[in-house]
């Protein structure tokens, strides 16, 4: 079973993407900001990241660099409610850009074929 790490600072897509995710047979893991990512991720061993960008005190793409310098296979997976981050440089280190939609149909192929293409660890 594949563990996914969702970071968002909105309880409601947290919770939205974890009972579909949960419902897909992932084991989903939360959290609702940045500040111990780099934590989590070398505790949990999550599988793939979907990553909030513009959340209240952390910026997604800086989280995203972080993430990269340490693990740079890690698949990340961008969400985000606006397409114009799409062109910011820092977010072509992603997998794949996602805009956040209450039809979680895009995430989930997205997600998918993260899984099926990443090294295993």
């Amino acid at each position: 079973m594949a563990k996914i790490l969702i970071v968002d600072d909105e309880e409601g897509i947290r919770m939205l993407y974890s009972m579909e995710l949960q419902d897909e047979g992932y084991e989903v893991i939360t959290l609702p900001d940045g500040k111990d990512l780099l934590d989590v991720v070398e505790k949990e061993h999550p599988d793939c990241i979907v990553l909030d960008i513009k959340m209240r005190e952390y910026s997604g793409l800086d989280l995203l660099q972080h993430l990269r310098k340490k693990y740079y296979d890690l698949p990340v997976i961008l969400n985000s409610a606006y397409s114009s981050f799409k062109v910011d440089l820092k977010a072509v280190a992603a997998d794949y850009y996602v805009v956040k939609s209450s039809d979680l149909s895009e995430l989930k192929e997205k997600l998918k074929i993260a899984l099926e293409t990443r090294i295993p660890k």
